[in-house]
């Protein structure tokens, strides 16, 4: 017999309390038709658990998409640092070395997380300081793991 009612699909977070990934799975459930309580949920987890860094992604992601660029800047710059906090990095990106390998965990967010902040600094018609992240993108990732070259080729067409 073919089940009526499916289990809906979730995003895996990670390994995230589950009272935090339950708000998250919550938060992407209801995005497409109730964006404000999406962001509340998110913001729910957020001060549940700061040093969770999905929420930050959550986060910068649907202000992104929705055009709230400053709210998405915002919590990007905030997931920026508390993940090079975790990574034992500097605050300032400017200030991070290369890796012999492209890092995971914190380390991998905050590439991430640098890479989505150019985008939103493109989208802010801010190249300059777009150009700035790309090019510490390229050397701190020279093989694009994390995806910046992909921005770099939008960054690209804005100049």
């Amino acid at each position: 017999m073919t089940e009526l009612f499916a289990e809906r699909d979730t995003i895996n977070f990670g390994d995230l309390p589950e009272d935090v990934d339950a708000l998250l799975q919550q938060g992407v459930a209801v995005y497409r038709h109730d964006r404000a309580q999406a962001d509340r949920l998110f913001r729910r987890a957020l001060a549940a658990a700061p040093a969770q860094l999905p929420i930050y992604f959550c986060l910068y992601k649907i202000h992104t998409y929705q055009g709230h660029l400053d709210q998405a800047q915002i919590a990007a710059e905030s997931g920026l640092r508390e993940a090079a906090s975790q990574a034992g990095w500097d605050a300032d990106w400017r200030q991070w070395q290369p890796q012999r390998v492209v890092p995971d965990g914190p380390g991998r967010f905050a590439l991430y997380t640098l890479k989505a902040l150019a985008f939103i600094h493109l989208r802010q018609n801010d190249p300059q300081r777009a150009n700035q992240m790309l090019a510490a993108l390229q050397r701190l990732d020279p093989a694009g793991a994390v995806g910046w070259p992909v921005v770099a080729a939008l960054a690209e067409g804005v100049s």
